[in-house]
C-alpha cells in the first residue's frame, strides 16, 4: 500500500505524527519497537510512548529483526516502525557490518512498502550537523544516513519535522531512485 518515513532531530514531534496519523486508520494498528531500556532514561522514554499509544494497539518490541517483525504483523493492521535510528544502533551494538545493516535495511524497507496496510517509519535525521570527532561515531552517522536514504527511496511520502512542523519532501524517494544506488552510498 503506502509506506510513509518521518524524518527530524530528537523530539521534533515524529512519533507524536506517527500516533496521531494511526489513530484516524479505521483498522487495527500494530507498533514495531525498536528500543531496548538499557538505561533508566531509556525506560522512561519507552514508559511515556507506551502510555501515549491506545491499550488496544498490538506492540512487537525487535530491536533486531526489522523484516521479520514486518512479515509478523497482520497484514491488514496499519504499522508503525519506531524508530529506524535505534534499530541502526541495535545493529552496531551487535557487532553487525555496515553491508549487512544495509542489506536488512533494504530487505525491511522492501517489505513495508510491498504490505497492504500503511507503514509509517520514524526515523531521526542526524546529518545536519557537526561531523562526529570519533570513527565510531561517524560510522553510525553514516550507516544510518544511508538507511533513512533506503527507506525513503521505497517511500512513498516522506516528510521531515523541524520544531513541530512538517515539512514534506516530494519526488525524494523518485529522485534517489534515479540517482542510484552506487550515488546514495557514496553520499
Amino acid at each position: 500500500m503506502a509506506l510513509t518515513v518521518l524524518l527530524g532531530g530528537a523530539r521534533s514531534g515524529k512519533s507524536t505524527l506517527a500516533v496521531q496519523r494511526a489513530r484516524a486508520h479505521p483498522g487495527s494498528v500494530c507498533v514495531i519497537a525498536t528500543a531496548t531500556a538499557g538505561d533508566a532514561e531509556m525506560a522512561t522514554r519507552i514508559a511515556r510512548h507506551r502510555r501515549e499509544r491506545p491499550a488496544s494497539w498490538h506492540t512487537l518490541e525487535e530491536p533486531l529483526a526489522l523484516d521479520t517483525a514486518l512479515a509478523r504483523a497482520d497484514s491488514e493492521a496499519l504499522v508503525i516502525v519506531d524508530c529506524l535510528t535505534l534499530w541502526v544502533s541495535n545493529q552496531l551494538e551487535r557487532g553487525a557490518q555496515e553491508s549487512e545493516i544495509e542489506a536488512h535495511a533494504t530487505r525491511a524497507a522492501r517489505r513495508a512498502a510491498e504490505r497492504p496496510a500503511p507503514v509509517i517509519a520514524v526515523s531521526n535525521e542526524l546529518s545536519m550537523g557537526i561531523v562526529p570527532a570519533d570513527p565510531p561515531t561517524r560510522r553510525f552517522r553514516d550507516v544510518h544516513g544511508r538507511v533513512n536514504a533506503t527507506w525513503v527511496a521505497h517511500a512513498r511520502e516522506a516528510s521531515l519535522l523541524v520544531a513541530g512542523a512538517l515539512l514534506h519532501l516530494d519526488g525524494v524517494g523518485a529522485a534517489l531512485e534515479e540517482a542510484g544506488t552506487a550515488e546514495v552510498r557514496g553520499s
